[in-house]
């Protein structure tokens, strides 16, 4: 599964580990993506979309349909 939230874009981010003697060593920090399921009325038919928790609370707040429309006029297949 990729690590990235469809709804908000948010992506890993890339840097270094620094250890106790000073030693860099690359890591990647991860958004925390979730695979949830929502219930299209308007369509009838439930869709699965990798969200980041800040995509759910954006979901919650703005509504599925509302979300989903933006995100089609985007151009992103759903």
């Amino acid at each position: 599964m990729s690590k990235i939230c469809q709804v908000t874009g948010k992506k890993p981010h890339f840097g270094k580990q620094l250890s106790h003697s000073h030693r860099r060593t690359s890591r990647r920090w991860d958004p925390n993506v979730q695979t949830k399921r929502y219930y299209l009325a308007s369509e009838k038919r439930w869709i699965k979309l990798n969200v980041s928790t800040k995509g759910i609370k954006t979901i919650d707040k703005r509504g599925i349909e509302r979300v989903v429309a933006d995100m089609r006029a985007a151009g992103q297949k759903i």
